[in-house]
């Protein structure tokens, strides 16, 4: 079966426009609440949202809708999408609830849930949930509704949380570091946590008025970051996409770091304390360079799917700590459930601080490979995936390539395109492989 409304990360859309509406938002958490009573006579579920000034409709109407069918509600408020996860678990809620669209515009929103355990759920319960969607609700009669209380000091609880995931023997102290939070979750989160830590910490992106989430600021857009460690003279600067599980970092000099090489330096450190690294998990994105040095360091590789939910995936079938994608969602299960940007900050500054050294001098043998990505638009009815042509260049670049590159060719997943990716050790070499296998696509 195929899912009608959840997606690769929970329900998403434009507000106002189906399914992000109320009264879906209502049907919705009545469906979840039915299936929980499944397994469970008085659930409970902890229901957490971004900055978005959709939150609040949306808030209202999952809160009814669990009520409705006997399920307790308790608010968090705003707060990052992993603090949700977090106390989900500490909580020992039966379900997690987080209203965001995590690095999208403000007049886009979507819910997602997590289980008890504090970890993404897995296809079956989302189809479950489908299910029960399209069947007649049963509203419980009035004894035995669900009641609703806020959780006051759920954002200090996640604050000593991800301090925790900080060596007790290591601090901040003497570092400036900016902190761009996309005026989303994070927001009177962030900063306190580095500042806690012993840093001195500007703060930009810490001032959301509901419309202002992503906007020209966060993991995003890391320009403005890079512009505020110039200005202020600071030592590291971190942002943070609105819902606060990605992360982008950037040092003294203005130079940015991507997924990448962040996911690389947590292997590094880690090996340099001799602590056991087994394997670490990428996506088909993940640059050919940091494959390399991970083997070279004597470490498995393996790369998942686009998606943080298919690295998670990856990394417990191999029961494995480490993984990432570029874009910044990063994962330490010896840390957390789940994708944490400032957990990963805090892993990634540790590294420097226990060191002494740079994130660049930590990072100077490691250099990614060149890549020329090209989007190529599909016909009405054409089959890129029976071309012969297609087929036979993508051999003769790969045998031209040997293990000096790579070649990565997939469909997008919401627009008619195909998407051409070569890397090479040169640049030059990337390019015109990869034009070369574009133009057997578009003719």
């Amino acid at each position: 079966m195929t899912r009608q409304y959840f997606g690769t990360d929970g329900i998403r859309g434009t507000v106002g426009q189906s399914p992000i509406t109320a009264d879906f938002a209502l049907k919705l958490a009545h469906a979840v609440g039915r299936v929980l009573k499944r397994t469970e006579s008085k659930p409970t579920v902890l229901i957490g949202k971004d900055t978005r000034i959709s939150g609040y409709m949306l808030e209202s109407a999952l809160e009814s809708g669990f009520n409705s069918a006997g399920v307790d509600v308790v608010l968090l408020g705003p707060l990052p999408t992993p603090g949700v996860a977090y106390l989900t678990r500490a909580q020992r809620a039966s379900l997690g609830v987080v209203i965001s669209a995590s690095h999208n515009p403000f007049d886009d929103n979507g819910i997602k849930f997590f289980s008890a355990q504090g970890t993404k759920l897995p296809d079956v319960w989302e189809l479950d949930v489908e299910a029960m969607v399209a069947e007649p609700p049963v509203w419980v009669n009035s004894a035995n509704l669900g009641r609703s209380r806020r959780l006051e000091d759920a954002a200090g609880r996640y604050i000593e949380f991800c301090k925790s995931t900080f060596a007790n023997n290591l601090t901040l102290k003497g570092l400036r570091i900016v902190v761009d939070a996309a005026n989303g979750a994070a927001y009177n989160i962030a900063p306190k946590v580095f500042h806690e830590l012993g840093a001195e910490v500007i703060a930009i992106g810490c001032s959301p008025d509901g419309l202002n989430i992503n906007k020209g600021v966060g993991a995003t857009h890391p320009e403005a970051l890079i512009e505020a460690v110039k200005k202020h003279r600071a030592d590291l600067g971190v942002a943070l996409d609105g819902d606060a599980d990605r992360l982008q970092v950037v040092d003294a000099n203005g130079r940015l770091f991507n997924g990448d090489e962040l996911l690389y330096l947590m292997v590094d450190d880690r090996l340099r304390r001799n602590e056991p690294v087994p394997g670490v998990v990428g996506t088909l994105m993940t640059n050919m360079a940091v494959e390399v040095a991970i083997k070279a360091r004597g470490v498995q590789f393996v790369r998942a799917k686009v998606g943080d939910r298919y690295v998670l995936e990856e990394l417990e079938k191999n029961q494995w700590l480490l993984g990432g994608e570029g874009s910044g969602h990063l994962l330490a299960l010896d840390k957390h459930t789940t994708g944490d940007g400032l957990i990963s900050a805090l892993q990634v500054l540790q590294t420097s601080v226990r060191s002494g050294k740079s994130l660049a001098d930590l990072l100077s043998e490691l250099t990614l490979f060149p890549q020329t990505l090209i989007n190529i638009r599909l016909q009405p009815g054409q089959d890129w995936k029976l071309s012969v042509n297609l087929e036979a260049e993508t051999r003769a670049v790969e045998d031209e390539l040997g293990q000096a590159g790579r070649v990565l060719i997939r469909a997008s997943g919401t627009e008619p395109l195909v998407r051409v990716m070569v890397e090479a050790r040169d640049g030059a070499q990337a390019k015109a492989c990869a034009q070369r296998i574009a133009k057997t696509i578009s003719g």
